[in-house]
């Protein structure tokens, strides 16, 4: 009993619920091994007793919570502070102000922005905290839209070395939004991914989610490239023709991304830019660069100059080391001056020509631009990981715990964050990431948007059954969240596929969160329970959650990540919920408005691909079918059957049902029928693309993250190809006539 009460003060659940009307209760060791990553001993009877009176005593001292979050629809509760108590604000700004008396709304009537409050109480007692006011909504996308959702690597131009990069993206920005009438492009995370060689081709597992990757740098655009010179000038057309070689092989000889082979070329070209002197204009905005990214970037940059000496994983590296702040990594830092400097000037290349993507999209006409995509975690033995070692949870790492689709449940291997560390440093960590990744963007993509309000931790060394929920304070981070993109004048969206408990789609959709919705997945089972993206609510102790909800959406697998190195087996296809009922596509007005609409994502099979049933066929080769290859095929055209019939009947399908392109156009004038706010379009779909840049439950068996756009045939799709195909122009124009 006593163990239960200290998991749930500090929000671990001693419970969950796979299935509604299901409970299952966590081990205990499990408990004890979560309440240990938080800093809690609960080993033993007497330690629990033991931190339940050293938290209870910890509440009785404290004057303020570790962060004051307040917004002009939610003041903060000051009801715990002693009378006589007075307020003193100092704002970001730098001014002061004595405020009496507690005044819980004239807190939320201070500038938006981070704040110190601090408390004086009779008899002496004083307390500080971090204060966060910020708006109740984030900003929403100025009227309706329709854009490309893109992965960037396999967007190949004629120019591009071996691998799409962010000269592609200005240039598809620039020709969509004035061609094509698009107001966004979704991308890809492009963090910073952990070196190798090999290099996980993932952008979910990256090194950082702070800083861009240089793997994306168009070479030929960094200014100091037309002031090489003699044996460096015929050294750089050296590797520009490797590169055209490497371009070559992929869209004309089957050959796949190379990113180890591309950076290896990059690389060395940047080395010979790095040693040519910057202009005065230029060294002067990379000094103002260094100085607004202040010591991030400096950690971000001697993590990546030690890493180039003993390795990527800075948990082998020696003892001193492993430490940001040790003096052995202080002595090391000023022997690898000119490393660090060369890191650097590579994140400052890469923002400069994410920012000229972002212009292009404007100038274009784009009213949201380029869409951001966060990734849910980093890497263990990333550079976040090394630097800000205090925000995360040692030995655990975050995933799904089991349910109907997936028995064993899964393990993503990325660490979380710790919510008790985020509290104290006033969310320092997550607001630097959100304005770091919102500086170049109209809008962001939050990865597994659930994490804001919990997140699965499975510790070291045990399969994800055995893992618990642990609760963050969803009001502070949606309101950090909203803080930030107010800044940014961005919006945000949320991929709140799979297991979504009660509350929260509404809880974002409050602050003006858009959703996802697939159409796929965009059922009514006639029983409460709406869209299979809606996922099964799964109660735990911390939150006391009713258990209620809707079922884990079928081939959702691991979101975003593939699968990890044991690769896990995807969930059975389109399996029903638990509930056994029978599904309804949901009718297009049913449709939620606030969310962004697709008809495919990146780890699921193309538009093409599922209304042929290649996409089974696929897993059928690969061994991947949850049941046998009969039942999976006839669930696959009962399921196509079943769509096509709907199109028809709803008149979106006038060319009959036997054309695979028409079928493709019908299923996005569907999307277009409904009042969603952002209407997606993956760009492989725009050109009849089978392959899926992602396949769930698979490793080594399929290129995930590894295939340039193609189209029917295979045959790869240059970026000036997609600008002069037939099929995609036919498609885009029903969509720019949709939206209008």
């Amino acid at each position: 009993m006593g163990r239960a009460r200290l998991a749930r003060l500090h929000g671990v659940a001693t419970s969950y619920a796979p299935a509604p009307g299901t409970s299952v209760p966590i081990a205990d060791d499990t408990v004890v091994a979560v309440l240990a990553a938080l800093g809690v001993d609960a080993s033993t009877p007497h330690a629990v007793r033991t931190a339940l009176a050293a938290y209870e005593d910890d509440a009785r001292r404290a004057l303020l919570p570790r962060t004051v979050v307040a917004r002009p629809d939610r003041p903060p509760d000051l009801a715990r502070l002693p009378e006589g108590t007075v307020l003193r604000v100092e704002t970001g700004a730098g001014e002061a102000a004595d405020l009496g008396a507690p005044d819980p709304a004239a807190l939320a009537r201070l500038p938006l922005g981070v704040h110190v409050l601090e408390a004086r109480a009779p008899g002496g007692r004083t307390s500080r905290a971090p204060l966060i006011v910020a708006p109740d909504r984030v900003p929403v996308p100025p009227g309706r839209s329709h854009g490309f959702l893109v992965q960037l690597y396999s967007l190949l131009s004629r120019r591009s070395w071996g691998m799409g990069d962010l000269g592609d993206l200005a240039e598809l920005a620039a020709w969509s939004g004035r061609a094509l009438g698009t107001g966004f492009l979704q991308l890809n995370p492009l963090h910073a991914a952990v070196p190798g060689p090999p290099t996980d081709p993932s952008p979910y597992r990256p090194s950082s989610r702070r800083f861009p990757d240089p793997v994306h740098l168009r070479i030929a655009h960094i200014p100091e490239y037309a002031h090489l010179a003699g044996a460096a000038r015929l050294r750089a057309d050296e590797l520009a023709a490797r590169a055209d070689a490497l371009r070559s092989g992929v869209l004309e000889r089957g050959a796949l991304i190379d990113r180890d082979a591309v950076w290896a070329l990059k690389r060395e070209a940047l080395e010979l830019l790095w040693a040519v002197p910057l202009g005065p204009g230029r060294r002067a905005a990379y000094c103002d660069f260094l100085a607004e990214q202040g010591q991030a970037l400096e950690d971000h940059a001697t993590w990546c100059a030690i890493a180039e000496r003993h390795g990527p994983d800075w948990r082998g590296w020696p003892a001193e080391l492993r430490d940001p702040r040790s003096p052995g990594t202080a002595r090391l830092r000023h022997r690898l001056l000119d490393r660090i400097d060369f890191h650097c000037r590579l994140v400052w290349h890469t923002d400069q020509q994410l920012a000229a993507a972002q212009r292009a999209a404007r100038d274009a006409g784009m009213a949201v631009g380029l869409v951001h995509d966060l990734a849910v975690g980093v890497h263990p033995s990333g550079a976040d990981t090394w630097a800000q070692q205090d925000a995360f949870a040692a030995g655990m790492s975050i995933g799904a715990p089991p349910d109907a689709f997936n028995a064993r449940g899964q393990d993503w291997g990325l660490p979380p964050w710790r919510p008790d560390a985020l509290a104290a440093a006033g969310y320092a960590p997550y607001r630097e990431l959100l304005r770091g990744l919102l500086r170049h963007a109209g809008a962001l993509r939050i990865d597994h948007v659930m994490g804001l309000f919990r997140l699965w931790w499975v510790p070291e060394g045990r399969p994800p059954t055995e893992g618990a929920y642990v609760r963050y304070d969803g009001e502070a981070m949606l309101s950090v969240l909203a803080l930030e993109a107010r800044r940014a004048g961005a919006a945000v969206i949320g991929e709140d596929l799979g297991t979504v408990e009660p509350g929260v789609r509404e809880a974002l959709a409050a602050r003006g969160v858009l959703g996802t919705s697939v159409l796929w997945f965009e059922r009514d089972y006639g029983n409460g329970e709406r869209d299979a993206g809606n996922g099964a609510a799964a109660g735990d102790g911390a939150a006391a959650a009713d258990g209620s909800g809707a079922a884990a959406a079928p081939e959702a697998g691991v979101e975003g990540s593939g699968a990890g190195p044991a690769g896990d087996a995807a969930p059975a296809r389109d399996a029903a919920p638990a509930s056994g009922a029978p599904a309804r596509i949901l009718a297009p007005e049913e449709w939620r408005n606030g969310c962004l609409a697709t008809v495919t994502t990146h780890d699921l099979p193309t538009t093409a691909a599922r209304l042929t049933g290649e996409d089974v066929a696929l897993r059928e080769r690969l061994g991947l079918l949850a049941g046998p290859p009969e039942r999976e095929r006839s669930r696959a055209t009962q399921e196509r059957t079943e769509w096509l019939r709907e199109l028809v009947r709803r008149g979106l399908l006038p060319e009959g049902a036997g054309d695979e392109e028409a079928a493709v156009k019908a299923v996005h004038r569907f999307l277009l029928r409904t009042p969603a706010r952002m209407v997606g379009i993956w760009l492989p779909d725009a050109v009849g693309d089978r392959r899926p840049q992602n396949l769930p439950g698979t490793w080594d068996e399929y290129p995930n993250w590894r295939l340039p756009i193609a189209g029917p045939d295979g045959r790869p799709h240059t970026l000036e190809e997609l600008a002069a195909s037939p099929r995609l122009h036919a498609l885009m124009r029903e969509l720019a006539e949709g939206c209008r």
